[in-house]
């Protein structure tokens, strides 16, 4: 059986503004397996986008605990935080985030330059990501070049390119009409095959259906845990 890559045991988040308290999250219990492809699903202000910032230690719960591949890390620093985040997380956002002024190529070799890895194995890793999306063509194209299917697939490749622990896409079809979001859905689920572990934000049931397994919350509560009982979906 797989292994435990991220476990949450008691994590609450609260948030105070001027003088109100907030409970963004309460007592959320979470077990992700590695190569499990997990979708987190509720209505608007639910708390799913602050669990997934926790998930991905751009925030840090108030309480509880938080495990990622065996090693505590709810309590570190900044730096220490932005390292792991760098070398374990792969990050797929709705806006997709690429960088203007920087082509395709470019913008999904920025985080492993980050990283100080060597130029030789930065452009295998590019070249890799960027044919295993199939975006290996435009390369030198800018973001504005490209429609946004293909920009989600680039940053798709910006995220795989590291190779990490973990993929959290947040709505990564939200900003796509409905033919390029069910393309991006189908290479997530390719990527998965493969052996990616996944965690994706969605609150469209059909997009909640390519995953193994749904954790519905509601007001800051996992409120329902749903297995996927078609495996040929």
């Amino acid at each position: 059986m797989s292994t435990s890559l991220i476990k949450l045991d008691g994590v609450t988040k609260v948030f105070l503004t001027d003088e109100v308290e907030t409970h963004a999250l309460s007592g959320i219990h979470l077990d992700i397996r590695q190569g499990e492809y997990v979708a987190i699903a509720g209505p608007s202000g639910c708390g799913k986008s602050t669990l997934l910032s926790i998930l991905g230690l751009l925030d840090s719960p108030t309480d509880g605990t938080y495990t990622l591949n065996g090693w505590p890390v709810q309590g570190l620093s900044l730096p220490e935080r932005a390292r792991i985040r760098n070398r374990e997380i792969g990050f797929i956002f709705q806006s997709f985030n690429l960088i203007g002024d920087l082509n395709v190529y470019e913008n999904v070799e920025l985080p492993l330059t980050y990283r100080g890895m060597p130029a030789g194995e930065r452009k295998a890793a590019v070249t890799a990501a960027l044919e295993k999306v199939g975006m290996g063509h435009r390369a030198r194209h800018l973001p504005s070049q490209l429609s946004g299917g293909q920009q989600q697939r680039v940053a798709v490749a910006r995220a795989l390119a590291g190779q990490p622990a973990v993929l959290l896409a947040d709505e990564p079809t939200g900003n796509l009409d409905s033919k390029n979001g069910d393309s991006v859905m189908q290479l997530l689920a390719e990527l998965h095959k493969g052996g990616a572990t996944i965690v994706m934000v969605t609150h469209d049931a059909r997009f909640a259906r390519h995953a193994d397994r749904t954790i519905h919350i509601f007001d800051g509560r996992v409120v329902q845990e749903q297995v996927e009982s078609d495996p040929t979906r």
